[in-house]
């Protein structure tokens, strides 16, 4: 049996059942890795010893009668700008390729406690900066329903792993679509949840005041349960909220009757592929015909929404980055006169093109005589974007909109063009902005290549994404197959 196409809900049944073992199922997936990986490219480094170690101990607990948690013996993969002590956390970038983290990020021990198996650290564009995962150092990932597609960004690796069933489960960061846009170019279920609801502690910063960690899977339910895990309040982020959360998967339905379904007019117009509107009302009709109600709403400030974000993030970034310095740890050059010189060579050799030319652009709009015209004014639209979208909520339950404007583009397509790289996110990044939760859930195929939607819903309401995607999955049975590679 092929393990790694099940579910983790299913493989926890067959666990407590003893139909499997844990070192079985990571056994499977390591043998699929060693089949496709060669060819998809998600992973930076593998942790095959850790991994059986764990499923070893996990089986150990079911022998002895033990309890153990739903995720307990499920290879769950990492992005890799999430802390892993004793595992290289490079950000896949030149500027960390030695780094090795002395600590765990919040959520991997959530997850160790938890007995999941770690497969290994997965490929991402360098430092979170992308749509493509073609900014990596190491290497591009390719997209597993097509290889010469690209698998979307910055949580390529995350999405592609999945997908191609070289992981059950995965982790992504989501700054300003990372989890969303690649899920939907791959065909999996990706959730961005809400800002300050899983612990950014161990997360290595782009843009702080946007950054969110957040599960990838194939089953609505899978990622409910992921989520569950990892969130709650951490007192190591001063961001993190304080609030008791439910149990999302236990209480999972997929009941829509009633449910209000806004549809953005500004999100269906120019740029988003007539095939990418098509599939999308039509699984709108589909949750219609179960008692969902569709409300047409407007978000005016969507037209400003990309230019807020790259000022935003970008301001952040050149402030987070600046500590990559050749001094303390990472990358350092080889030659060098002085202080001044050290960390002119080591940040020109240590980052890639788009690292610096988002680290440009934050410190010219941070700049004495512009902070006002540009980075205060993006500000006073963060605050503006997060009451319309309070508006829109107080008529409908949940906002339904593309997450990808198209499929997935070939590699090397776009990645000349700055521009139309960063358009790609023009669907998801006004959530960031307003740090509302968002889901992107597999709708239909345009030929071999998927396409997703994506349910925006108020903060904190992550139940609602969570109801409205589980409808889809009834509706249209299995939505994430492994793919055929």
């Amino acid at each position: 049996m092929n393990f790694y196409e099940l579910s983790a809900s299913q493989l926890h049944k067959m666990l407590t059942g003893k139909k499997c073992s844990a070192v079985e199922i990571a056994e499977s997936v390591f043998g699929r890795i060693d089949a496709v990986e060669d060819r998809v490219g998600s992973y930076l480094c593998l942790t095959r010893d850790n991994a059986l170690e764990a499923a070893r101990k996990v089986d150990a607990r079911i022998a002895a009668g033990e309890e153990i948690h739903p995720l307990a013996g499920i290879p769950v993969a990492i992005k890799d700008n999430i802390c892993t002590k004793g595992v290289t956390t490079t950000c896949a970038s030149r500027m960390l390729h030695n780094f090795v983290p002395p600590y765990n990020a919040t959520v991997m021990d959530k997850l160790e406690a938890a007995g999941i198996l770690m497969p290994g650290k997965l490929n991402m564009d360098e430092f979170a900066m992308g749509s493509s995962c073609e900014t990596s150092y190491f290497h591009p990932t390719r997209n597993p329903h097509d290889l010469e597609r690209v698998p979307g960004g910055s949580s390529g690796g995350s999405a592609a792993c999945v997908a191609a069933g070289e992981a059950v489960l995965s982790l992504g960061s989501d700054t300003g679509g990372s989890i969303r846009q690649p899920s939907s170019l791959c065909g999996t279920i990706g959730l961005k949840p809400t800002y300050g609801s899983v612990s950014r502690y161990g997360l290595v910063a782009f843009a702080s005041s946007l950054d969110q960690i957040g599960p990838i899977g194939r089953t609505v339910e899978d990622v409910a349960t992921l989520y569950g895990t990892i969130c709650g309040h951490d007192r190591m982020d001063a961001t993190s909220a304080r609030r008791e959360y439910p149990n999302f998967a236990a209480e999972l339905t997929g009941d829509v009757s009633g449910m209000r379904i806004g549809i953005p007019k500004e999100y269906y117009g120019e740029g988003v592929d007539g095939e990418v509107k098509e599939a999308i009302h039509a699984a709108l009709k589909e949750l219609e015909g179960r008692g969902a109600k569709l409300v047409e709403v407007s978000l005016p400030s969507t037209d400003y929404a990309l230019s807020a974000y790259y000022i935003i993030s970008s301001a952040e970034a050149s402030s987070n980055l600046a500590r990559f310095d050749g001094v303390k740890y990472g990358y350092r050059a080889e030659n060098f006169e002085g202080l001044t010189d050290l960390y002119e060579k080591t940040r020109s050799e240590g980052f890639g093109d788009e690292v610096k030319r988002r680290i440009m652009l934050g410190t010219f709009v941070l700049s004495s005589g512009y902070y006002d015209a540009y980075y205060n004014k993006a500000k006073l639209f963060q605050k503006a974007c997060a009451a319309e979208f309070a508006r829109a909520f107080e008529v409908c339950d949940v906002l339904a909109t593309p997450t990808s404007p198209t499929v997935a583009f070939k590699l090397g397509e776009n990645f000349g063009d700055p521009l139309k790289m960063y358009a790609a996110d023009i669907c998801t990044i006004a959530v960031n902005i307003a740090g509302l939760p968002a889901i992107s859930i597999p709708c239909g195929p345009t030929g071999s290549l998927p396409i997703g939607l994506q349910f925006i819903g108020p903060k904190f309401a992550e139940d609602r994404l969570f109801r409205a995607s589980r409808a889809l999955e009834e509706i249209r049975g299995n939505l994430c197959p492994v793919a055929s590679l």
